[in-house]
């Protein structure tokens, strides 16, 4: 058998993994959840940023979820990236991409896409790495808020919402990443994130089944109410 055909055979034996049940098994939901919104700042949602695309699509999916989580008052949380007007604080990011260092803090670029309609009892994080535990106090917030589950949404799915994912699943927070919330600045990398997202450190659902898990909480809450 020649070299290419074994690294043949085993790559087709290890995808088979994903699909035989060691893999891609669903996670146990939670009942107080939160939404977690990454980078979807004008500084990525707007074309005309040195870092940004066209996430129109994304950014409404995202704002159709707002919607519901805030009529049954489940808390929000916006993380995204700024840094300071000299980089300093930026470490080695920046050398590896430079065009990072324009989005400073104190300009439009790092603040959430209005689109999303943010509120003051919102949360709102300052990151300095990809994931969104990185330099910021997320673990706290969701701790203090009693927040078993999160849904995470934003950009992009190869950058920020796979660091963010991985650190979930290794944080001990089940996640939901709903397939139209997120989104990347190419099909390739987007798709196969989400392939591995799915398979090793979330739930990747439809913008339907996840709005569907926060109205089944409001109906649970409403028979046990009934049922006092």
């Amino acid at each position: 058998m020649t070299q290419l055909t074994e690294l043949s055979t085993e790559a087709s034996s290890n995808a088979s993994t994903y699909y035989d049940g060691r893999m891609r098994r669903s996670l146990r939901l939670g009942v107080r959840p939160a939404v977690l919104v990454v980078d979807l700042s004008c500084g990525f949602t707007d074309p005309t940023s040195l870092v940004g695309a066209d996430l129109t699509e994304q950014v409404l999916a995202t704002r159709r979820l707002l919607d519901v989580a805030r009529a049954h008052s489940i808390p929000i949380v916006f993380a995204m990236i700024g840094y300071g007007s000299n980089g300093a604080d930026a470490g080695l990011w920046t050398a590896k991409s430079p065009n990072l260092a324009t989005i400073t803090v104190g300009t439009r670029w790092v603040t959430t896409d209005p689109r999303l309609d943010p509120r003051p009892e919102d949360v709102t994080l300052v990151k300095k790495g990809a994931s969104a535990f990185f330099g910021t106090n997320l673990a706290a917030v969701l701790v203090a808020n009693g927040i078993d589950t999160v849904i995470l949404c934003g950009a992009t799915t190869s950058g920020c919402i796979r660091a963010t994912a991985t650190d979930l699943m290794q944080s001990g927070w089940p996640a939901l990443v709903p397939r139209e919330c997120v989104g990347d600045r190419a099909a390739g990398p987007h798709e196969a994130n989400l392939f591995d997202i799915q398979a090793k450190y979330a739930d990747v659902v439809s913008l339907a089944e996840a709005i569907s898990y926060l109205d089944s909480l409001r109906m649970a809450a409403g028979r046990a109410h009934d049922s006092e």
